[in-house]
């Protein structure tokens, strides 16, 4: 990584909403771009037709059909045998799955800090909508309490309403406080397939799953992303129908242009420590350098996208500098993920 400072992350659950962000997303919902249906009745208008109390529409008997659900008014009228079709309520699940690892340390504001407050409203807009909505972070090898943890992976139990917020919000702050830096790079891309797996796997039901993530890792000899086994879970499980998922990529920056660092001096003779191994290395930065690395970070990104787009995995990027209102209001929505 370029730059480590860790610093800025929030402190208190106010910090990681603000009363004024709040306030603006108050009245979205999360959305699903695909039919899902939920574990236990819910308080949502589904796509579905279903068997609920609210009227819907009509369409013509054909053989077979529940004799109990015929509007015999219609009957009397016309003389056509016509079914009553309802408006299904299902309950829908949110997973919110954030990477704490130590490479989104980077940035100023830090990417990790960034991923948490999204991570956090995308939560609160469940919450406040009576979805069911759980957490998780992985790069925290150390188990929390309050938490449960299957392969590094540190969960939060679904919850649900209003007063869920804070309890949902000190886990987060909780769990950021106890993070350490220790992965290496090979095992950060193996962190991020066995959270995927663990948390696709590990959920009830059915539901909109969003992967918050730097999603840097090392290609390998296939000129594959090591991000791409975790993408296979999410990918699996939507292909399946349980999950309609989407990843979104924080990135600072200096991480997708580095000469907008030359201020500070990222030109020249120049000691680079590495975010997640510690390892240090003596390179010499030019402007043709950093050309290079700019046109193959481009060809990265691509790559993460298309295999994404290849699992029908919904795909965003953004970078920390981009306001979380807008993204929230804006991307998000027109992607699908909010309404």
């Amino acid at each position: 990584m370029l730059i480590a400072s860790g610093a800025g992350l929030p402190t208190t659950v106010e910090e990681l909403i603000s009363p004024e962000l709040a306030a603006k997303i108050d009245r979205l919902d999360v959305a699903s771009r695909k039919l899902l249906s939920g574990k236990l009745p819910g308080e949502r208008r589904s796509k579905r037709r279903g068997r609920s109390v609210e009227f819907d529409d009509f369409r013509p008997y054909s053989a077979g059909d529940d004799l109990r659900h015929i509007d015999w008014n219609v009957y009397a009228r016309l003389d056509r045998l016509v079914i009553k079709l309802f408006r299904e309520e299902e309950d829908l699940a949110l997973h919110v799955l954030v990477d704490a690892s130590a490479s989104m340390d980077a940035g100023s504001p830090s990417k990790l800090a960034y991923a948490l407050r999204l991570g956090f409203a995308l939560a609160y807009v469940g919450l406040i909508n009576q979805n069911r909505v759980s957490v998780g972070l992985f790069g925290l090898p150390e188990s929390l309490g309050g938490s449960q943890t299957r392969g590094g992976l540190a969960e939060l139990r679904p919850m649900r309403g209003r007063r869920s917020i804070r309890p949902m919000g000190e886990f987060l702050l909780r769990a950021t406080q106890r993070r350490t830096a220790t992965s290496s790079i090979a095992g950060a891309a193996n962190d991020f397939a066995a959270a995927c797996r663990g948390f696709a796997q590990g959920r009830a039901g059915r539901g909109i799953m969003v992967v918050i993530s730097d999603l840097l890792a090392p290609t390998d000899e296939k000129n594959a992303t090591g991000c791409d086994a975790g993408f296979a879970y999410l990918g699996a499980a939507t292909s399946g129908g349980a999950f309609d998922a989407h990843a979104v990529q924080v990135l600072s920056p200096a991480e997708i242009d580095p000469a907008r660092e030359r201020s500070k001096g990222l030109l020249g003779d120049l000691r680079l420590t590495d975010a997640e191994t510690g390892q240090a290395a003596e390179v010499t930065v030019t402007p043709e350098t950093i050309r290079t690395y700019t046109n193959a970070f481009e060809r990265y990104t691509s790559m993460v996208r298309a295999s994404c787009a290849a699992r029908g995995v919904a795909y965003t990027r953004v970078e920390t500098t981009s306001p979380l209102d807008g993204l929230i209001l804006g991307t998000l929505r027109r992607g699908g993920l909010l309404r």
